[in-house]
């Protein structure tokens, strides 16, 4: 930049680190529409997963490989050839390629889990290295559990990586153990005095178990790390990791104290944000930084006078500067194509193709019909139902259902069935939503179990739409149970809870129907 500012490059783990966590698996299709996201966002490197985990991992991060051109598309391998080997596999057609190898050096994993000494674990992180870097040209070696490991330990098996061809090297705080400035301490140190540190960048992966994962990042980035790890809504295992859009708005707002930026289009973030929490089913906390509800919502008297003289009373960044729009333009049935269209780019929605919007245009007329107003959440709705690409192999043709307080619910499904023709059955249940969902087991022919189910509105207005989120069980053809996500959105609130329940079904169908073409291709670790 012409300013003069650093740099920070942009690691997204959402789709390996950030899918590892319950209930947030993505199918094929859905990461692609993530590393889409990922990439006009403009994050410098996506890792698109941990080819050698299942023959499926690998197949998406082959898939994305070959699609995404202006990120580097890295790959997760551990310090094992056939890891190795399957990382190259997966990266074949990549244009900026990236294998990222993870060992741990820390006293704790080298004894209990990996059974090596520091001079094993050493040797093997060097040969790695240079196998890794015999396939490609950019390989990043980390330390796993780093901030609990010796510093010095960790500076030589840095130096010695980067010698063996290393171009970047990772500091993890894999347990979200450290506080800010201890950390901060630990990057400089080990920095300056890893051998060779001026020929790699140096990144930092933090989790954040004490809720802390972007208060460590930014004081690593204060002790010079070049590169931060991080996720979108700061999904990952147990607590999470480094949310990617505090990180990079921490960086925008307080430029003058940081003197560092990335090159992230903030503007992108908040349907980012969307996106991630469409695909795996997984809300934002309404309190989130950044991307939640409230993040500028002001209901204090005195908070609505200073926004009203002034938005920096109260406000440090616009909502238009993350992607949310303020136009309160009001969208109806008498609204046309250009207006629709024109407030899906205000939206931050600037890659729908022609079918999408077609698509969009139409459920937004059907849905104007129905509400005086349409909100800007509700096209955001309809645009995430749009961009829904798993088949569907069940549709909702219609429903009924009959429920008093003296009797029990009654429900009426009728399916059409993409393989070819309509299935119709009636179920009784504690209440209407439990008689759909049972009633369209009977015409499935499956028994999916209930995870959880939630229901709320897409906006605040008594027309509002339903929006249903539901986790189901079901064992996959490798003999593993695993949840599935599914969403529904209806003005009605039982017809969003149908939809949702055969999004997930549909799900499991897609995978099944591919594993029984292809048994390679089961899903060997979910």
């Amino acid at each position: 930049m012409s300013d003069g500012k650093r740099i920070i490059r942009i690691f997204d783990t959402t789709l390996r680190d950030g899918e590892q966590a319950p209930g947030c698996s993505m199918n094929v299709q859905e990461k692609l529409e993530v590393a889409r996201k990922l990439e006009s966002l403009g994050v410098d490197v996506i890792e698109a997963g941990f080819p050698a985990s299942s023959p499926g991992d690998l197949e998406s991060v082959s898939l994305i490989a070959g699609i995404i051109k202006n990120s580097s598309v890295a790959a997760l391998c551990r310090c094992v050839e056939s890891d190795i080997e399957a990382g190259k596999k997966a990266l074949k057609l990549a244009a900026h390629p990236r294998i990222h190898l993870f060992l741990a050096t820390s006293s704790i994993h080298l004894e209990y889990k990996l059974k090596m000494t520091p001079e094993q674990m050493l040797k093997t992180a060097v040969a790695s290295v240079k196998l890794a870097r015999s396939f490609c040209d950019d390989v990043e070696f980390s330390a796993e559990d780093a901030s609990r490991s010796d510093p010095d330990f960790v500076a030589k098996v840095f130096s010695a990586v980067i010698e063996a061809g290393a171009t970047t090297v990772n500091f993890p705080d894999t347990t979200g153990y450290a506080m800010p400035d201890e950390y901060a301490k630990l990057v400089n140190y080990v920095k300056t005095h890893t051998i060779g540190m001026e020929k790699a960048a140096f990144s930092v992966h933090v989790h954040n178990d004490l809720g802390l994962a972007t208060a460590n990042s930014l004081a690593a980035i204060g002790a010079g790390a070049d590169q931060v790890e991080c996720t979108i809504n700061g999904i990952g295992e147990r607590a999470g990791n480094t949310s990617l859009e505090e990180v990079v708005m921490a960086l925008k707002v307080r430029a003058s104290y940081w003197g560092a930026d990335t090159k992230i289009d903030t503007t992108q973030l908040y349907p980012a944000s969307r996106l991630v929490s469409k695909v795996t089913g997984v809300k934002v906390q309404p309190n989130k930084a950044v991307v939640g509800e409230n993040a500028f919502a002001h209901e204090a008297g005195i908070h609505q006078h200073g926004v009203l003289a002034n938005r920096a009373t109260y406000e440090i960044m616009s909502p238009e500067s993350v992607g949310i729009a303020q136009n309160m333009m009001v969208l109806g049935k008498h609204s046309g194509r250009h207006a629709l269209e024109d407030r899906l780019k205000t939206l931050g929605y600037t890659t729908l193709d022609q079918k999408m919007l077609d698509s969009v245009f139409s459920q937004f007329k059907a849905l104007a019909d129905k509400k005086k107003v349409v909100s800007d959440k509700d096209i955001e709705a309809l645009v995430q139902g749009a961009t829904v690409t798993t088949p569907e192999t069940w549709k909702l043709d219609r429903w009924l259902t009959n429920a008093s307080s003296n009797e029990s619910a009654i429900s009426a499904v009728r399916l059409e069935d993409a393989r070819g023709g309509l299935r119709e059955t009636v179920h009784f249940g504690n209440g209407c939503i439990d008689a759909a969902f049972s009633a369209i087991n009977d015409i499935i022919g499956k028994d999916v179990r209930m995870e959880s189910f939630e229901l709320g509105s897409i906006s605040g207005e008594s027309d509002a739409q339903g929006e249903a989120l539901v986790k189901v069980k079901w064992t996959d053809c490798s003999g593993k149970e695993r949840v599935w996500n599914g969403r529904g959105v209806s003005t009605n609130i039982v017809e969003s809870a149908i939809k949702a329940y055969i999004q997930a079904i549909n799900a499991i169908e897609a995978e099944t129907s591919a594993c029984n073409k292809n048994p390679e291709f089961a899903p060997l670790s979910c």
